[in-house]
């Protein structure tokens, strides 16, 4: 591991000033995407930072890289020999904060103490708080002004990615697998593979770069719903609605008032217990449509998850006749482990990649889903691998340029491995 500003190989020395240019370059691009279009991608502007993909990786001589109509970036580094090894970030950031005007600072050599973000008093990073940060002595730490997103997630996994391309596109020394890229939009609003042709791509498997602490290989996701309960009221002018009126707003909030105060939400739990949370209330006093995700890792529980939402609007449509509530869930995406757990030796390669470049590996469960999820479902088997990024969705994200570069020079021990004759044989 990187420790007191060492990095973790000479490999990741020499992408440090890359990775962190690239990373600099990219956060600038505001690429927010959008729960409420109807578009694909959701938002015009994540293109923005796919043209600049798109034409960086033909500098490297990628000639075949191309955005789709879709707004995906696809491009391929030819190897030596072995399967084809796909790589995969996303280029939006959440909607839970603003992604505009990102105005990054650099703490060099950081000291251990707290670091203040200049564009909000009220918000400090603390290592008492952060018991990664008290570890990164030593680090050059990348945070936002504290206004908004840094755009770690996961525009850390596109710079990493794109960093290690382009040092095994200047080294054609080193021999490794046939690697496809690609750069997914809308992925922060559960739309990332909608438009993904599998076939098309090419890979035989694919690692997703959108994962956090350092050396931790995701192999099991959340899986998750989308439920909406639409509400129809009756609206009459206020006044003279006295025995008329049906307000859904009033019943909206009755729905969300009599979920579990104590447990089952994102806020009462943790590890591997799952949850209900409304996201989204739209409406006015004649219809209002509440929208929740839930979320378990275990299929069973998710669905009793569902049917909470269910009853609790019987309930209040039993109460108030005069109302018609409607439920509809949608699948959004399923838990991983399930299809990853046929074909092991991809995850064993990402473990031994990791111990390449000096790391432990350790095996661990996302409470949230990543487009490898919804690929691994569809037959493209994809875990996911740490890119370093921390305290995601929050204007209070950071990153260490060092766990940066350990990211990048894991993946190019990973395309590396894959061309050796052990793994490409197999």
């Amino acid at each position: 591991m990187a420790e007191n500003g060492r990095y973790a190989t000479p490999v990741a020395a020499a992408l440090a000033d890359d990775v962190l240019e690239r990373f600099l370059r990219y956060i600038r691009i505001d690429t927010q995407s959008d729960f409420e279009s109807s578009t694909y991608p959701s938002t015009a502007k994540q293109r923005d930072l796919g043209e600049l993909l798109t034409r960086e990786l033909r500098e490297l001589g990628l000639d075949d890289a191309e955005l789709t109509e879709h707004g995906y970036v696809f491009a391929t580094l030819p190897g030596t020999r072995g399967p084809t090894m796909g790589l995969i970030a996303h280029v939006d950031t959440s909607p839970d904060e603003s992604g505009a005007d990102v105005k990054p600072q650099v703490v060099r050599s950081y000291d251990g103490g707290e670091i203040g973000l200049p564009g909000d008093p009220r918000q400090t990073l603390r290592p008492g708080e952060s018991t990664l940060l008290a570890t990164r002595v030593g680090h050059d730490i990348v945070t936002s002004d504290g206004t908004t997103l840094l755009g770690a997630d996961d525009k850390a996994g596109v710079a990493e990615i794109m960093s290690a391309v382009a040092y095994l596109a200047n080294h054609p020394e080193l021999e490794h697998a046939p690697i496809r890229i690609a750069f997914t939009v809308d992925e922060e609003v559960g739309r990332g593979v909608e438009h993904f042709d599998i076939g098309a791509f090419g890979a035989d498997f694919a690692y997703t770069l959108d994962g956090a602490e350092l050396g931790r290989i995701d192999d099991e996701t959340f899986s998750a719903s989308e439920v909406r309960v639409r509400i129809e009221g009756h609206s009459v002018h206020p006044g003279t609605s006295k025995g008329k009126m049906v307000n859904s707003i009033k019943l909206a909030a009755e729905l969300i008032a009599r979920l579990p105060k104590d447990r089952v939400s994102p806020e009462t739990t943790d590890d591997r217990d799952g949850f209900v949370h409304p996201t989204n209330i739209v409406g006015g006093t004649a219809e209002t449509t509440v929208k929740f995700i839930c979320r378990d890792f275990d299929g069973a529980r998710l669905r009793e998850h569902e049917q909470l939402v269910r009853d609790l609007a019987a309930q209040i449509g039993d109460e108030e006749p005069r109302a018609k509530l409607t439920v509809e869930v949608e699948e959004s995406y399923r838990n991983m482990k399930q299809y990853l757990d046929a074909a092991p030796r991809i995850l064993d390669a990402a473990d031994e990649a990791t111990r390449r470049v000096g790391l432990e590996p350790t095996r661990s469960a996302i409470r949230g889903g990543t487009d490898g999820a919804v690929l691994s479902q569809r037959g493209l088997l994809t875990p996911n691998i740490f890119t370093g990024g921390q305290e995601y969705h929050s204007v209070r994200e950071w990153i260490s340029v060092q766990d940066m570069a350990t990211s990048a020079a894991t993946v190019v021990e990973l395309a590396k491995l894959w061309a050796e004759p052990e793994w490409s044989e197999t």
